[in-house]
């Protein structure tokens, strides 16, 4: 690109706001870039959809958005949605450049001590078969216990925004997280969700013992400044990010949020 003109965005993609845990990290490695992030609200929660329809509504929605937006890469920021359509976003689009997310199993493997890993996932993660690849390939040493909570994107959602949760409502969802084996314990729960690191502290006064908790969203950060090609000179554009949210219709506390994280809906 020449020097000079406006460098390309960046998309960030989720099913909601889980996402701007991985944007907060990304513009911390990317600061000369400008940022759209985008929410297909009007397709939250991606764990109860039926897998064919949900590949067909990324793949359409991808194809809007990149003539839209012509965004330098894309990362997408949802566990659920990279391991279901990743595969066929890089086949539809070969000319994109797509950073995934994808439960962080290789690295709890790699630092356990105990050997016993849990995975907290949504139901449609614990389901995906690339879940399944993951472990065989990088933790057969190991127990691996998949959580798939239906409930804790929609907690860690209506947490960030500011509503009551309940201790004991989210205590529920994390319990099968803590296994016990042979005098060893759990010691490492991945986060397979990008909306559960907005819960993490509470995650952590809830734990019957201390565990680390694995956020991916550093991990994807680095893989995004990879692909990113660096710009000589070149500073972040004036004024707000951009949020693009699929319902149209962001509720006043979520703008409010979006606001705290510099985006601006349009």
């Amino acid at each position: 690109m020449a020097h000079g003109s406006d460098p390309k965005p960046v998309l960030v993609f989720d099913s909601g706001i889980g996402g701007l845990t991985v944007l907060r990290e990304v513009r911390v490695l990317i600061p000369e870039r400008s940022f759209i992030y985008v929410a297909d609200d009007a397709g939250f929660p991606y764990g109860s959809w039926e897998e064919q329809a949900l590949q067909e509504r990324i793949i359409k929605l991808f194809a809007t958005l990149l003539e839209r937006y012509d965004p330098e890469i894309c990362i997408i920021a949802c566990n659920t949605a990279f391991t279901l359509v990743g595969a066929d976003l890089r086949a539809a689009f070969p000319h994109m450049t797509f950073v995934g997310t994808v439960p962080a199993i290789k690295p709890a493997a790699e630092r356990t001590r105990s050997g016993l890993v849990s995975v907290l996932a949504t139901p449609g993660t614990v389901r995906r078969a690339y879940t399944h690849e993951l472990i065989q390939s990088f933790a057969q040493q190991c127990h691996v216990e998949l959580i798939g909570s239906v409930h804790l994107a929609r907690m860690a959602e209506a947490y960030i925004r500011g509503d009551i949760v309940s201790d004991e409502a989210i205590g529920a969802e994390i319990a099968e997280c803590f296994v016990e084996r042979d005098g060893a314990r759990t010691d490492i729960v991945v986060l397979a969700c990008t909306h559960y690191p907005f819960l993490a502290n509470v995650f952590r006064r809830l734990a019957p013992w201390p565990v680390d908790w694995l956020d991916p969203a550093e991990a994807i950060a680095r893989q995004a400044r990879r692909k990113v090609p660096q710009i000589e000179g070149a500073e972040h554009p004036d004024g707000f990010d951009h949020a693009f949210f699929t319902s149209r219709n962001p509720d006043f506390s979520t703008r409010r949020l979006l606001q705290g994280f510099g985006l601006k809906t349009i």
